[in-house]
């Protein structure tokens, strides 16, 4: 399982891509082959994954948006995304 620090600096890869589906009022994430629905903190965390921002600022960024924003649990999401290859990361 891979490990996601507070310096990883996550972006999706070129196949995925989220977007908002008006009709439904969901947000999606699209990949080769796959939809998944994403709530919308989800839908927030990926769209400041784009490879400039580590996870520590992501989460900082999120607590300014949420009352309650636990590291871990952004940590669990992009590692989860991160094993289904939707995910790339850099550490710093």
């Amino acid at each position: 399982m891979p490990v996601v620090h507070p310096s990883s600096r996550p972006e999706l890869t070129s196949h995925v891509r989220v977007t908002f589906d008006r009709v439904r009022e969901q947000h999606l994430l699209l990949a080769p082959e796959a939809v998944s629905v994403l709530n919308p903190t989800g839908a927030a965390i990926l769209e400041l994954c784009d490879g400039r921002r580590s996870v520590a600022e992501i989460v900082q960024e999120l607590r300014g948006r949420y009352e309650h924003v636990a590291p871990g649990d952004v940590a669990q999401f992009l590692t989860r995304l991160i094993g289904k290859r939707y995910l790339e990361v850099r550490d710093a």
